[in-house]
């Protein structure tokens, strides 16, 4: 069972929203101790999932929270858009794709760098994209 506790949501409608998230992810990352390479891992896949929710989505929200399970301690980071949605997922998924205007990392590079990826999206619908790191 997974539990969640101090539960923060912040806009994302601007660039300056963009850099607030990174430093809400890595005030969390650090706070549940995660290590220095897992703490920038999570913060670079929030950073491209913020910008994207902006860039892609026209703006939307980013929810942060500690996690807990099995004995160990994570951050979950929910982006959440209105947007157009993803048409072909498996084209944004898959690796070196890009749209041409980020990080370079896009959704592939994102998941690679956490250790659970969820996507939810339709045309028309908007995206959520959830990503969890959790301490080793």
């Amino acid at each position: 069972m997974t539990t969640s506790a101090g539960v923060e949501e912040l806009p994302i409608r601007s660039g300056d929203d963009v850099v607030r998230v990174r430093q809400l992810v890595r005030a969390r990352a650090q706070e549940v101790r995660l290590s220095l390479v897992d703490q920038t891992k999570l913060v670079t896949a929030a950073s491209e999932l913020a910008r994207n929710t902006l860039v892609h989505g026209g703006s939307g929200t980013a929810t942060v929270e500690t996690v807990h399970r099995d004995g160990r301690a994570g951050v979950r980071a929910v982006f959440a858009d209105e947007g157009p949605g993803i048409a072909d997922v498996d084209q944004a998924l898959t690796p070196g794709w890009t749209s041409g205007s980020g990080l370079g990392l896009g959704l592939s590079g994102a998941r690679k760098l956490v250790d659970e990826f969820a996507i939810d999206t339709a045309v028309g619908r908007g995206t959520t994209v959830t990503v969890v790191k959790w301490t080793r």
